[in-house]
């Protein structure tokens, strides 16, 4: 795979670079700009280089999903972007730096169509890929785009990459620390780091899954919607599950103090963390397991443990404390993380690693 960093002359070369500008947006405001900020070290390097850069991304917001809201936020972080909504426009526009509309309004960017992943390799010289949070998805920005123009991984793709891949080899003892819901999309990476962790502690909707697996009543707690056969951990010692619960009514909504008791001497005791997703139900507000667990995490790292975090509400959840430089590493990845924790590569890493 070719980094960015091995192309030594960009004076005057257009570079199309693919962001995940996929941000919070509320009234046409930003209000978690993480994912922007990742994104300002290859902007800055490659104008300070001399190059001139088309930026495309996708956005799904509740509001009009456009990147307008992302082009004003640029200029307040001082990047001085013109905001284009027509990429056929783009030829003709001699702007320095130039943030396409939504990809995603094209027909041919979810299906992979090389026909309109032509017309992308068409606007410029060269491409960079610095969407590792949408690397997981076969779209044409990522994979058919690399059949056309030469293509490079850029500065946090490869950060992405080689932090990630220390799970695979880590130093002992072993943590992971897996939350959320969606077991289905989950239960792979409980079958590969079993045999590599030393402990697998099991937070959110996850557990409840393992507790109606043992022949606890969840009452209306949330539980995959297909029984799931996890017969072959339910006695494995590693696997760590909570010992008490915040309860509203019968349902399970966040992990109780004795949990958190518990997490703390296991985190104490590793030199390597993996954290995905919340300890709670943290979209309605029960946050405080996940956010006494980025403080402990946070705590960790300070006396040497290499912790490794990520997950769309993890981020939330470590932005709300500001607590983005605590960790060894904060993924902007979700699921292009575990997909890749799961099986080690990306469809956007192969697309790399073959292009023209």
């Amino acid at each position: 795979m070719k980094n960015i960093k091995d192309v030594e002359n960009l004076n005057g070369v257009k570079v199309l670079v693919r962001l995940d500008l996929n941000v919070p947006v509320m009234n046409n405001y930003v209000v978690d700009d993480f994912r922007i900020r990742k994104a300002l070290p290859l902007i800055n390097y490659l104008y300070k280089k001399g190059a001139n850069l088309i930026l495309i991304s996708h956005i799904e917001t509740k509001e009009n999903p456009t990147l307008e809201p992302v082009a004003k936020h640029f200029k307040k972080l001082g990047i001085d972007c013109v905001f284009e909504k027509n990429y056929k426009k783009v030829i003709a526009n001699n702007s320095r730096i130039i943030l396409l509309e939504n990809l995603r309004e094209h027909e041919g960017e979810k299906k992979n169509d090389k026909k309109f992943a032509k017309e992308l390799a068409s606007l410029a010289d060269i491409y960079v890929n610095e969407a590792f949070p949408v690397s997981h998805r076969e779209h044409a920005s990522v994979c058919a785009i690399t059949e056309f123009i030469p293509s490079y991984a850029g500065f946090q793709f490869v950060l992405e990459i080689e932090h990630l891949s220390l799970a695979f080899k880590p130093d002992h003892p072993f943590l992971f620390i897996l939350g959320g819901a969606k077991f289905d999309t989950k239960l792979p990476l409980v079958e590969k780091f079993i045999k590599v962790a030393d402990k697998i502690f099991i937070g959110g909707a996850l557990a409840n899954d393992f507790f109606r697996a043992k022949g606890v009543d969840v009452g209306d707690s949330l539980v995959s919607e297909t029984e799931i056969n996890l017969s072959q951990y339910l006695n494995n010692e590693k696997i760590l599950l909570p010992v008490d619960h915040i309860l509203k009514g019968t349902a399970i909504m966040d992990v109780g103090m004795k949990t958190m008791d518990l997490l703390r001497v296991e985190i104490d005791k590793a030199k390597f963390i993996l954290w995905n997703g919340p300890l709670g139900a943290y979209e309605t507000g029960y946050k405080a397991g996940t956010l006494q667990l980025s403080e402990i995490l946070a705590d960790a790292t300070k006396r040497g443990a290499e912790t490794i975090v990520g997950g769309g509400d993890t981020l939330a959840t470590i932005a709300e404390l500001k607590l983005e430089d605590s960790f060894t590493f904060v993924s902007t990845g979700g699921g292009a993380m575990l997909d890749f924790l799961a099986k080690g590569t990306l469809p956007g890493i192969e697309a790399l690693e073959k292009s023209v």
